[in-house]
């Protein structure tokens, strides 16, 4: 095995790097509970707003270059550019990486209502659906493997770009690749990148399987 792999283990092994306010324990739960709130907000953002978009096809001229433009934001940059407004702390990160977030939910999102077949939502509005029924009944439901799909690719971007929260500075695993860097701790880098790996391989993970279980829902 090479010597690099080798000392993360070894440091990774260590109950020290485990216990404390700055252990592997503290920081994925500080790392973890940043990420979530990151991903609710954006849900609360993007879901409704996808939802009305794909229903309606109201400003979809508009949202489908919107969402092109934020995801081609440079993290790095726009957190850089909010944080000079905003300050050091919690915010700037917040703002920034849940706006970045918007974008894949909100595409997802009425992109999954689109792709229903029009006649069925003709055909609903024919036996006298509300347009209310119409969404939460029939386009919801079988646009739910697209949404779904579209909260995984923004949760496993916000498990990786949180760790660029941490030049602020903020607290989470961030601080191993940034503290790692500073003090030319390299093994401590690779455990810090290593643990954020996992956490993304788990969340793509539970999200697939959310996606497949709403596809095999949809063909029931």
């Amino acid at each position: 095995m090479n010597d690099s792999y080798a000392q993360v283990l070894t440091w990774l092994a260590d109950p020290a790097n485990w216990a404390g306010p700055t252990g592997i324990i503290a920081r994925t739960g500080i790392y973890l509970g940043h990420c979530l709130l990151t991903l609710a907000i954006a849900s609360l953002i993007g879901i409704p707003l996808g939802l009305w978009v794909g229903h309606t096809g109201r400003l979809r001229a508009v949202m489908v270059p919107l969402t092109g433009a934020l995801r081609s934001l440079p993290t790095l940059g726009f957190l850089s550019a909010l944080s000079l407004t905003m300050g050091l702390g919690l915010g700037a990160p917040l703002v920034a990486l849940t706006t970045l977030a918007v974008a894949p939910i909100l595409a997802g999102t009425y992109a999954g209502v689109e792709s229903v077949d029009h006649e069925l939502v003709d055909a609903s509005r024919a036996i006298g659906f509300t347009e209310w029924q119409i969404l939460t009944r029939v386009e919801i439901p079988l646009a739910m493997p697209i949404v779904v799909s579209g909260l995984r690719s923004a949760a496993v971007q916000i498990l990786a770009t949180w760790t660029v929260a941490a030049y602020l500075p903020i607290e989470g695993l961030g601080r191993y690749l940034i503290d790692g860097l500073a003090m030319h701790d390299y093994t401590q880098m690779l455990a810090g990148s290593a643990i954020v790996i996992v956490l993304e391989l788990a969340a793509n993970a539970l999200f697939g399987a959310l996606e497949k279980a709403s596809a095999a829902a949809v063909r029931r």
